[in-house]
């Protein structure tokens, strides 16, 4: 239940208030275990209040992970601190320069509506990915980041009318899966997108052997699914937010009177109530678990 941190760390405090133990790189060597380098692409709005997300159920592993923060080079933050972002964040050529990633994770991003050849930096993201494929232990994507992956091998998004939007039901398919496998049968998972895909395009994709795919709502389709591989996992929901981001962002939408986006389903905004706390961080920790697995393997066969 370690993160690495650098010593003065804006979010050191909220961590540790929730168990998180930070620690710095001296003391990391000191331990004489290896930790696991995690590059995370971050490409939401105001990166600074979205690390604690990923920082929290990846400080619940009981492995040592050292969160890569890494930035886009053709991408403004506009929403972001720059002194934020040039003494934490690095280019992602620079992240791999020297040392591997065991894993990456690529976050949502605030562009789903948009073709993905509109999008400003997809050509950069578009690198990074086949990079990750042919390097890379784990690559998951989050919401946007798991429609990128999918674009990637060629699955095509659709846009809805209106935004899929709350907490869903999702039902656990693959119980045998080293990451998903111990989820509960049925779990509820937030969801905030324009996008996404018909069940039968990936249905057709499975049939094809090209998609695993790994957990599924009645109301948002296929949630969880994986290139066959296991190089790309794709989660189209956002396990990692807490109530109040979903509070925030339905501010957000009715800030700018948007019709084609509506209150979320099966969330009190009175009330806001967590109910998915269990499955994030048993999917962080199981991700995480399995990435260990696998590099232990490759280093044992090397």
């Amino acid at each position: 239940m370690t993160i690495i941190t650098p010593d003065h760390y804006h979010a050191k405090a909220a961590l540790e208030s929730t168990n998180i133990t930070c620690i710095s790189e001296a003391d990391a060597a000191r331990q004489d275990i290896r930790p696991l380098r995690i590059g995370i692409l971050n490409i939401m709005p105001n990166v600074q209040t979205y690390e604690f997300n990923l920082l929290y159920p990846l400080g619940k592993s009981i492995l040592q992970i050292i969160p890569v923060w890494i930035k886009l080079s053709t991408h403004q933050y506009n929403s972001s601190s720059q002194k934020h972002l040039n003494d934490l964040y690095i280019t992602f050529r620079d992240a791999v320069y020297d040392k591997p990633l065991d894993g990456l994770i690529i976050t949502g991003a605030p562009v789903e509506e948009l073709e993905f050849d509109k999008v400003q930096y997809w050509d950069e993201v578009q690198s990074i990915i086949q990079f990750a494929r042919k390097n890379i232990i784990s690559t998951l994507g989050i919401c946007w980041g798991g429609m990128a992956l999918a674009k990637a091998i060629g699955i095509e998004k659709i846009t809805y009318d209106t935004k899929l939007f709350g907490i869903f039901e999702t039902k656990n398919l693959v119980q045998t899966h080293p990451v998903t496998g111990d989820l509960d049968d049925v779990f509820r998972c937030p969801i905030s997108r324009h996008s996404g895909y018909s069940d039968g395009v990936l249905e057709a994709e499975r049939d094809k052997g090209n998609l695993r795919l790994l957990a599924h709502s009645e109301d948002a389709g296929y949630v969880i699914f994986e290139t066959t591989d296991m190089r790309f996992l794709m989660h189209l929901g956002h396990p990692e937010y807490n109530s109040g981001r979903l509070i925030e962002e339905t501010r957000r939408d009715r800030d700018k009177q948007r019709t084609d986006v509506k209150d979320p389903v099966n969330f009190d905004l009175s009330n806001p109530v967590n109910c998915w706390r269990s499955h994030r961080n048993e999917f962080f920790g199981q991700w995480i678990k399995n990435i260990y697995t696998e590099t232990s393997y490759n280093w044992s066969r090397s």
